[in-house]
């Protein structure tokens, strides 16, 4: 048997990112990770290796390298059953490991519709697994009508990327809601997403249902709830994702009520001596306290975060999800952090709303100059900022983790509106003009206007 102190189950964000905060914060501790497969995508970096980097070699967390150089041991192979009276861990090669401290790090699967003809050849889903996604890409190559169910981040991204891979593909994506990016923007910027797909040639088929995948061996079409049929020769599912808790199961590990792994705010499951961060664990709001269903890498790192720094002392807690989401559609950035205008509404926030959008240089002639949007909500009785969105240049991509910062703090208007920001003609807008205080400057004038 095999003694550890800690043992990290899982190598994708949560997990490499618990083991390097456990090294850092217990240097003289022995620390495991376990993986399954030899090879861990980067989980943001998917959608790219079909177009962009055309590669999923590419696109590889470097696992060993950065274990290595952290003293940390690396082990290929799959973690079966955990022994929870003895702090055991039992692997598909039958080693026994033991451990003071385990942290669960199992991540999430696709989930599959239970529709007819799911099962049928060139059905795809996004796993995490490079031999998978060769397949995927074999595909790809041979395919004249691809149909992407859902038009979250993934159905964006990879519809892009299937166009980007080839122009001449027949791409559409298949949406039940009445808008793309619905779930982390408001419509305003879901209108700018669906242009930024329809201008490159893509079919957006909004408030509509898959109600079957057609075909005798292979997929042929797909039938929609209006009654419509469309020709594809390879689907695939873009329709989100569940959290993966067979191994936490199987353990006795309680779950929560979206179905994680049940976690306090020190991400400790039931099992004190067991912790669970990434998508595998349950999650809460930072709003409201209630489960959310988010599921992102930048939380999964900061649950790792916490996980790893507090293994044999307490140091951390979690204070809830904010959500912090970024992509690029055509070339333009959309950019989001906390609550939009209508999940604020929806939970029964009064709000209100300030807008800026200028270039991102002065004067706006000097290089990689362009527009950038930022729209900011707060509550109106505290002033408190709730959510921000940003759309434009890639410069969103940054201001919205300045965004996401401002939410956690709970900064008010008054606060954003003149705070310090730097600014320089080569690299932001005009300090006169600059976004993020002028949206937070409209909004302040409306709270003085009510």
């Amino acid at each position: 048997m095999l003694n550890y102190d800690v043992i990290i189950i899982g190598a994708s964000a949560a997990g490499a990112t618990a083991a390097l905060t456990a090294r850092k914060h217990y240097p003289q501790k022995s620390i495991l990770l376990l993986r399954d497969a030899q090879n861990i995508p980067i989980p943001c970096g998917i959608p790219y290796i079909f177009g962009t980097v055309n590669d999923s070699m590419k696109n590889l967390i470097p696992v060993d390298n950065m274990m290595s150089a952290n003293n940390v041991a690396v082990l290929v192979d799959k973690a079966m059953k955990i022994n929870r009276e003895f702090k055991i861990v039992m692997t598909k090669s039958n080693q026994s490991l033991h451990y003071e401290k385990l942290v669960i790090a199992t991540g999430s699967q696709p989930i599959i519709p239970l529709i007819s003809g799911i099962h049928l050849k060139n059905v795809f889903s996004i796993v995490k697994n490079t031999v998978y996604l060769n397949s995927i890409q074999e595909q790809l190559e041979k395919a004249n009508d691809v149909a992407i169910m859902g038009c979250g981040f993934i159905g964006a991204e990879m519809a892009e990327e299937c166009k980007k891979h080839n122009p001449n593909l027949n791409v559409s994506v298949v949406e039940t809601q009445d808008h793309c990016l619905k779930l982390v923007y408001d419509n305003e910027f879901c209108d700018l997403a669906e242009k930024a797909l329809t201008e490159q040639g893509i079919n957006v088929i909004l408030n509509t249902k898959v109600e079957a995948i057609l075909g005798k061996e292979k997929v042929e079409a797909i039938r929609l709830s209006n009654n419509k049929e469309l020709k594809a020769d390879m689907v695939i599912l873009g329709i989100g994702c569940k959290a993966n808790t067979n191994l936490a199961i199987e353990s006795g590990l309680s779950l929560g009520v979206s179905k994680g792994i049940s976690v306090n705010r020190y991400m400790q499951t039931t099992d004190r001596n067991i912790f669970a961060c990434g998508d595998c664990a349950e999650k809460v709001s930072f709003f409201d306290c209630k489960p959310s269903m988010l599921k992102l890498a930048s939380i999964a790192t900061m649950e790792a975060r916490i996980a790893g720094a507090n293994l044999f002392n307490t140091k951390r807690v979690n204070n809830g999800v904010v959500g912090c989401f970024s992509t690029v559609l055509n070339k333009k950035a959309f950019a989001s952090a906390g609550l939009t205008e209508e999940q604020a509404n929806s939970k029964g926030y009064q709000v209100v709303v300030g807008i800026a959008e200028s270039v991102n240089r002065h004067p706006s002639m000097m290089p990689g100059g362009d527009l950038l949007k930022v729209k900011l909500v707060f509550e109106a009785g505290s002033e408190e900022i709730l959510g921000g969105q940003a759309y434009g240049a890639s410069s969103a991509g940054e201001l919205i983790n300045a965004i996401s910062a401002f939410v956690s703090k709970k900064m008010t208007a008054e606060e954003i509106a003149t705070f310090q920001a730097g600014t320089h003609p080569a690299l932001t807008a005009s300090p006169i003009a600059y976004q993020l205080v002028n949206a937070a400057e409209n909004a302040v004038i409306k709270m003085l206007n009510r």
